[in-house]
């Protein structure tokens, strides 16, 4: 019924074999992501073929910046329909994930995914990066933090590496050159104990969209008063 040539032609390029399991529970993701996408909105994509690559194989590509096999734990922050998250739990079922977003809809549309698909070890929570992330249970708890939201670096940096252990990554998915924006940032991420390790850029497997990587790793703590109070990171980036 589905051709999934592309998603797997992609996830060879990415060094990743997918179980005939795996491949299953990324076309029912699919089907359930388009079913409630009629009654809520959830994304602006939906041909098969379109979200094979643009979220799917976009949120794979995380592993051209880390060795998953390193990865125990995942905070995935403003996730929306699930991406990179559930993309890289079905691919890489060992990790523990959690999945944070600021919409108790999509939590709820996550947790039936959740179930649907049969995953486990994985959790949706509903709320703000600023609040979670003075919470002890999660506060440098994480090996890996990912974000495809589009905030510039500064703020998302303020928001995720509170969540990252010193000597984990947070990978900030990015479109184009990021280069200026990621120099301008240099410095919130230095006090906030992070280092921009590496930028790779990258073409989408099986398209010409290109992307970015933001490779910072967390070299020393990040100080108590981060992030700040919710708003102000968006409002007032650290400069």
């Amino acid at each position: 019924m589905y051709n999934l040539e592309i998603l797997e032609k992609g996830c060879e390029e990415l060094g990743i074999t997918l179980s005939d399991t795996q491949k299953n529970q990324f076309i029912r993701f699919y089907e359930y992501l388009v079913e409630k996408n009629k009654v809520m909105n959830l994304t602006g994509i939906t041909e098969f073929d379109e979200v094979l690559v643009k979220h799917f194989l976009d949120s794979l590509c995380c592993v051209k910046a880390v060795d998953m096999s390193n990865v125990k734990t995942v905070m995935d922050i403003g996730t929306g329909a699930g991406f990179p998250g559930v993309p890289l739990k079905i691919a890489f079922p060992e990790v523990e994930a959690c999945l944070l977003d600021s919409l108790n809809k999509r939590v709820k549309f996550l947790e039936e995914t959740f179930a649907l698909l049969g995953l486990e070890g994985i959790s949706a929570i509903h709320g703000r990066a600023e609040e979670y992330a003075k919470n002890k249970a999660y506060r440098e708890k994480y090996d890996l933090c990912v974000s495809r939201a589009v905030s510039g670096l500064a703020t998302l940096s303020e928001y995720c590496l509170p969540y990252v252990k010193v000597g984990g990554l947070f990978v900030s998915y990015k479109s184009g050159s990021v280069k200026e924006e990621a120099e301008a940032a240099e410095k919130a991420v230095k006090i906030l104990g992070g280092k921009i390790r590496d930028i790779q850029y990258f073409d989408l497997p099986g398209s010409e969209i290109g992307r970015s990587l933001v490779i910072i790793e967390k070299v020393k703590n990040t100080p108590g008063k981060y992030p700040r109070k919710a708003g102000t990171p968006l409002r007032e980036p650290l400069a």
